[in-house]
Order: structure tokens, then sequence, then C-alpha cells
């Protein structure tokens, strides 16, 4: 029986497009950079690198040191001018990043059900894939009215070892909350990362607002 549905986040809970988001944010954390006397597009590639060691994390450390350590070691910085950059980083998500929300497209569908299925009996989860810290969730959340308090877990870069579409990721959610695969339901709006939960026995519901 499922008493636990999963959510994911940009393009589900949240309304928007991958590509308007990718675009707007990597204008405004570039200025992070330029700011830290860094090469703006230099280090837009090394967080992607750093995206793309977080995805293909092997669950032996979380997914925050893995992006820090690629990041650093593309970008040659270490010690207080790698713990500086953290810092900016983690400053632009709490604050700046919140401009972002400018090409979200309003709605309360996703608050509304994030904060009724409680009253029906159902755990609710953000299982949005774990490559921002806590904080970037935070604020996004913040978009459509939520707060992490509304969720049973929210998973952020600092808590999981995994990212979508390994099925592990999956598995350390279910660990985390003590439930067992047929009893949660995944929503989502990428086939390939959100999806892939059935393949561990999860029911699961594509949406399609923003495929």
């Amino acid at each position: 029986m499922i008493d636990t549905i999963l959510f994911d986040l940009d393009g589900t809970l949240l309304q928007l497009t991958q590509e308007a988001f990718i675009g707007t944010y990597f204008a405004l954390l570039k200025k992070v950079f330029e700011r830290m006397d860094m090469d703006p597009e230099l280090s837009a590639k090394a967080v992607w690198a750093g995206t793309k060691a977080m995805i293909g994390n092997d669950g032996t450390v979380y997914n925050t040191q893995r992006f820090w350590e690629k990041f650093a070691k593309d970008m040659q910085i270490s010690g207080a001018k790698l713990t500086a950059v953290e810092e900016a980083c983690d400053n632009f998500y709490t604050n700046e990043f919140d401009s972002v929300k400018t090409i979200v497209n309003p709605t309360d569908i996703g608050a509304r059900l994030v904060r009724t299925l409680p009253k029906k009996g159902y755990g609710v989860i953000l299982a949005t894939n774990p490559l921002f810290p806590q904080c970037a969730v935070t604020t996004r959340l913040g978009w459509i009215g939520l707060i992490p308090d509304d969720f049973l877990l929210v998973t952020h870069y600092g808590n999981s070892t995994y990212c979508k579409p390994n099925t592990k990721y999956f598995f350390e959610v279910l660990e985390k909350i003590g439930k067992r695969s047929d009893q949660c339901l995944m929503v989502g709006n990428n086939p390939a990362e959100d999806m892939v939960a059935a393949d561990i026995g999860m029911e699961v519901y594509l949406v399609t607002d923003c495929l």
C-alpha cells in the first residue's frame, strides 16, 4: 500500500523549463566568480565538471565533497581560496539566486499538493536531484511558498551520496525514511531521471507540463 509520495522539484512542483533555468542561473553565478577574481567561463566549466562528478558518485562520499574536489582540481585552488569560494556560492544561493524565480510559471498546485497529502495520511518527500546545496533548495522551494519542514526529507548535495538516474539514489532515500519501494510513488517530469524509480519497484507518475 502506497503511503509515501516522492516529488521531484524542477519541472514538477516548480513549473519551469530546464533551458530557461540554466541560462538565467549561470548568468548570475558567473558574476560570483568574477567578484572572486576567477575566470567566469572556466569556472562555469568547472561547475559542470563537478556536477558530472556528482552524477557519477559511487556512494563513498557525499555529493558536496565530490563536487568541490573536482571543482578545486579543475580551477587549481585550495585552502582559504576554496573556502572563500564555497562561502560566496552559499551566499549567492541564499540571496541573488532568488531572482531566478522570474522564469517560474506561477502556480499554487505544488504547494496545495504538498500541504494536503499529509492531511490524508501520506508522507511527503522532496526527491530533487541532489546537485545543489541545502540553501539553494530552500530558496527554490520559497518560489512556490514551501519550506523544507513541509517534507519528511529533502535531498541535497550535503546529505546524499548518489544522484538520479542512479537507482541507488532511490535506495538511499528509502533507507533514510524507513520505507519499502512498494510503499512509495515517485512523481516527476523526467522520464530518464524520475521514472527509473520503477526499476526498483516504486509506482511512478510522469508529469508532462514541463516534460
